[in-house]
Order: structure tokens, then C-alpha cells, then sequence
């Protein structure tokens, strides 16, 4: 893979979906919302204190630092939204609700 061209748009684009995923694996480790905003501050500081680098090596460096430190705290059971595939609820024809029930229902048991 050659060196990352930095301020680029497809860096930003990378950069970006690093940093969405960061969010996501923290979200999958810590289920209180206060905790999980502590470390969303966190990630967002280092992402903070690395965006001025010009230098397409260091850059390579952090990037891939990143990813390890991604593959590392991967959660073995991620939150899956119910609707996407893998979720509960994917490619499922589930029932109407009814509030009352069906009008014309009939135990027959």
C-alpha cells in the first residue's frame, strides 16, 4: 500500500470511517451511556491531536497503529441493529401488532 497522501479526500474518508468505528467498538464494549461518553471524548481527543500531520510516513504509522488498536478491542459479539443483516430481526416477516387484537379471533383450544 503506498503512503497516504495527507489532507487528502480520500484520506478524510478513511480517516472518518476509523474514527466511526472507534465509536462503534466503544459502544460494543460499554453499555452505560456516561462511561460511553467519557470514551467517545477520549477517542475524539486522539483523533484531535493527530489531524495536523503532514508527513505521509508518520501518517501511514498512526493509521495502522489504529487498525491494530482495532483488530485488538474487536468485541466477539458486536451490537448488530435489529433490521441489518446479522440482526435479529433481518429478512423476517414479523407479525402486525395489534393493540386490541384481531377482530374475529376465535379460541378454539
Amino acid at each position: 500500500m503506498p503512503a497516504p497522501v495527507p489532507f487528502s479526500a480520500q484520506n478524510a474518508k478513511y480517516v472518518a470511517s476509523l474514527y466511526r468505528e472507534s465509536l462503534r467498538t466503544a459502544k460494543n464494549w460499554i453499555n452505560q451511556n456516561s462511561f460511553y461518553r467519557e470514551k467517545a471524548a477520549e477517542i475524539r481527543l486522539r483523533f484531535e491531536q493527530n489531524k495536523n500531520i503532514s508527513d505521509p510516513l508518520e501518517l501511514e504509522r498512526v493509521l495502522n497503529n489504529t487498525k491494530e488498536l482495532l483488530a485488538k478491542f474487536k468485541h466477539p459479539d458486536p451490537i448488530i441493529p435489529p433490521k441489518r443483516p446479522g440482526g435479529i430481526m433481518y429478512d423476517r416477516n414479523a407479525p402486525p401488532r395489534y393493540e386490541e387484537g384481531p377482530k374475529n379471533f376465535k379460541n378454539t383450544v
